[in-house]
């Protein structure tokens, strides 16, 4: 499903940001994307969704590769940004969950209704979204991501800002898709309430691929490289699920 071959990255007139970082990733598997600010986790989403092609190597998504197939990777790939409000363009809920969808006039097609009711929004379809909570704004760019059926969801620091209430909530919408199949690779600084729900961590450091593997293979030593392991772990209780 997702293969990253000897990938480097450079934004113009900066250091390397990505430096030889291989993985593979196979159909329906989860992965945990964990790293120290500025270890790259963001930038390799952005590559994965096909908004940057690699300065070096090479990666393919769902059979399409980069460099050379961009706009076929944004089909396959759906990225939800840390910032909602960057992702957000419509100035309604209604209006922004429209967008790249048919709706012919009549209103917003069954399929995003349903989404809407499933993520709490179907009561706020004209409200405007700069008066939205963040995390009712975190579910509207879920919804609208979820609606083009990506082959992969990347999401970039999903659990960042929400509250409890929110924070369940996403552990069951990563739980559902886990369930039915659908690829995953989430970013995360807290891996609290993602540990029980990946099959395979990568660990990044300073651009560089530091870490690979499950959680038994990697917890005792993921400490080294800036990121705390759950306390369930450091306890001696394993991976413990989140409540």
């Amino acid at each position: 499903m997702i293969n990253v071959e000897h990938v480097s990255f450079a934004y113009p007139g900066q250091e390397q940001a990505l430096d030889d970082v291989s993985l593979e990733l196979a159909q329906g598997r989860t992965l945990g994307l964990v790293g120290a600010n500025g270890s790259g986790k963001s930038t390799l989403l952005a590559l994965l969704a096909g908004l940057y092609e690699p300065t070096g190597g090479s990666l393919s998504v769902d059979g399409c590769k980069s460099p050379g197939k961009l706009k076929r990777i944004r089909r396959r790939a759906g990225l939800v940004m840390q910032d909602a409000d960057l992702q957000i363009i419509g100035s309604t809920v209604r209006e922004d969950l429209s967008l790249g969808a048919e709706t012919n006039g009549k209103g917003l097609p069954p399929e995003l209704e349903e989404l809407a009711r499933e993520y709490g929004l179907a009561d706020l379809l004209d409200r405007a979204v700069h008066e939205l909570s963040w995390g009712q704004k975190k579910r509207l760019c879920l919804a609208a991501t979820l609606y083009h059926n990506p082959a992969v969801l990347l999401l970039d620091e999903p659990f960042a800002g929400l509250d409890y209430p929110g924070i369940k909530q996403m552990r069951q919408t990563l739980a559902d898709n886990r369930e039915g199949g659908l690829t995953q690779i989430v970013t995360a600084h807290d891996l609290e309430p993602l540990a029980d729900l990946v099959d395979t961590w990568v660990v990044l450091r300073h651009g560089r691929l530091a870490l690979a593997g499950p959680s038994s293979e990697i917890f005792d030593r993921i400490a080294d490289f800036d990121v705390r392991p759950p306390c369930s772990w450091q306890a001696g209780l394993g991976v413990q699920t989140w409540k």
